[in-house]
């Protein structure tokens, strides 16, 4: 039967385990938009890594407590600790990475663009590089990511289902991938035709200095997906997706952090009662008998 120090181990241990769920949830979910929406393959390695180092670790404190194995203990607390140094690291890093860069507002238009020049550090240089993007690219268009973005509204005269108008496009809230990667950049002064459709308007000039605006092409494959708003739309998908992995780990971390303060002292409060200490003051003992006697 468990004693009081190590049944409250085991509790801590059974917590931890729990705590580790939610830390592979969300890296589970980074690797479905990997697959489907942000195309970025590399971020939820690091989450689904903590999450199971978590989970085994919690698993082997949990042995450690029911058979009163100490060296799993000492094992487990000292494994714990790095695992909250690493989750403290993932958390700052997910922060200075997406700290900059924020969609633009466009008069008339409900849906934010983004720019490229928004962004800097490391994770627009990792978006931008070449062959990087060309792998990004790739995962877009074999993921149709335009796909979802064809609506039709009934015509009221005729019945038949027919493209929305420009109107019901520009109110429309689109994801930034969306905004960045399937339509031409508003500065261009494109005719809307349906939502991946766009001709060039010759009796109004486009901004000089946009280049998206020659790399914009009707072809379904092509699209808009080497254009810099592409890019910048993809970091924004990523700064929403990290920000929302980054907030539930602060909310893991904290009570990783109790739980783990709590095993530390549950540990030692284990030993005492293995070791038969006393609790409280310490007593005094003679070596020697006393002369006096009473």
């Amino acid at each position: 039967m468990l004693r009081g120090g190590t049944s409250l181990l085991g509790i801590v241990n059974f917590v931890t385990f729990l705590i580790s769920i939610p830390i592979l949830g969300g890296g589970i979910w980074l690797a479905s938009r990997a697959n489907s929406t942000d195309c970025i393959r590399f971020l939820q390695w690091p989450i689904i890594a903590i999450g199971l180092a978590v989970m085994v670790v919690s698993l082997m404190g949990f042995a450690g407590a029911c058979y009163r194995q100490t060296w799993l203990l000492r094992l487990y607390l000292f494994a714990m600790f790095f695992i909250v140094v690493a989750l403290l690291f993932f958390i700052v890093f997910a922060f200075a990475v997406t700290d900059r860069g924020d969609g633009q507002v466009v008069m008339n238009r409900r849906f934010l663009e983004y720019q490229l020049s928004d962004y800097n550090g490391w994770l627009r240089d990792r978006v931008a590089d070449p062959a990087y993007w060309a792998t990004i690219s790739a995962c877009l268009r074999d993921g149709r990511a335009c796909a979802a973005m064809r609506r039709f509204a009934r015509d009221p005269n005729t019945g038949m289902l027919v493209p929305e108008t420009p109107s019901m496009f520009y109110a429309r809230d689109l994801s930034p991938i969306q905004s960045g990667c399937c339509k031409p950049p508003t500065s261009c002064a494109y005719n809307y035709v349906n939502e991946t459709f766009w001709t060039a308007n010759p009796g109004v000039p486009t901004v000089v200095n946009d280049v998206d605006c020659s790399r914009w092409s009707n072809d379904q494959q092509t699209l808009c997906f080497q254009c810099d708003s592409c890019k910048a739309g993809v970091l924004a998908g990523i700064k929403k997706s990290w920000r929302k992995v980054a907030i539930l780990n602060i909310v893991v971390l904290i009570i990783l952090v109790i739980v783990y303060v709590a095993g530390c002292a549950a540990f030692r409060n284990a030993r005492r009662i293995e070791n038969d200490e006393p609790f409280g003051m310490a007593r005094m003992t003679k070596t020697q008998p006393s002369r006096f006697q009473f």
